[in-house]
């Protein structure tokens, strides 16, 4: 064991490593034979590689928070069912070359969705990119001030999914609207978008000087694509509803305590 141990350490075998040990003891106790005690050493070796990938997609990812679909509160009615939660789930719309478009108040939970999306590819192995959209501008200028602008577009060009985190919040500008286009041409039908907007996409022309580029970049980020609108009322509002009842229920029950003489 302790050759075999060395060994796979040598190889970088390291989730073999980890768990030999253990699964020699499940083998001794249930009396696996050769071939079955070596496929579980294989798995574990595959998933200890799979986990170091999502891992190191999910740091380039950059997103804002850490959070995943299993945190999504499926207790109040958010306006997605549970079958569209699943199919999103597993990815669809990002192998379809499909874009996903997240609708919603302030609060709804949009950004929340959109990463815990962005996170579940990453365990898909699929290279996603994070950016909140004004920041994602700065960040454009930034790279063309220290010379590094066509360079950024090829890191952009190279992940599979582009979120775009609050589009909408302000006008752009038309050099703005030129780098967006010419990103967008660049990947139109080869990757996906996923965009969170509290603007319904009927009024994003708007929001650009160009009529002309307007219509180029709305039809690129609208075709095709996956529309989720959630609830009005916003999610955080509910949750401090929802808090402040059970506080309520938990002081209605709670018993009256009285000091007694002795």
């Amino acid at each position: 064991m302790e050759q075999i141990k060395q060994l796979s350490y040598k190889l970088r075998l390291l989730g073999l490593h980890s768990s030999l040990e253990r699964r020699h003891q499940e083998a001794i106790s249930n009396d696996l034979d050769y071939a079955d005690f070596l496929r579980l050493l294989l798995e574990d070796e595959s998933l200890y590689r799979k986990g170091l990938v999502t891992k190191r997609l999910i740091t380039r990812a950059k997103f804002r928070t850490a959070v995943d679909l299993e945190n999504w509160d499926t207790s109040i009615e958010r306006g997605i069912h549970k079958a569209k939660f699943k199919e999103l789930s597993l990815g669809t719309f990002c192998y379809n070359r499909e874009n996903l478009i997240i609708l919603g108040k302030t609060g709804a939970g949009k950004t929340h969705l959109a990463i815990a999306l962005g996170r579940r590819l990453c365990q898909l192995a699929i290279k996603v990119m994070f950016y909140s959209t004004n920041l994602f501008f700065e960040e454009v200028q930034s790279q063309k001030a220290a010379g590094r602008y066509l360079n950024f577009i090829r890191k952009l060009n190279k992940a599979e999914v582009l979120v775009f985190d609050d589009f909408g919040l302000r006008s752009y500008t038309h050099e703005e609207a030129t780098i967006l286009m010419d990103l967008l041409e660049e990947r139109y039908g080869k990757s996906t978008l996923i965009i969170t907007s509290q603007v319904d996409p009927k009024g994003w022309k708007k929001l650009f000087e160009d009529p002309v580029i307007a219509e180029s970049i709305v039809d690129r980020m609208v075709h095709p694509s996956q529309k989720v609108e959630l609830n009005n009322d916003t999610y955080r509002a509910m949750l401090a509803t929802k808090k402040d009842s059970k506080t309520e229920l938990r002081k209605e029950e709670k018993p009256l305590m009285r000091k007694t003489k002795d």
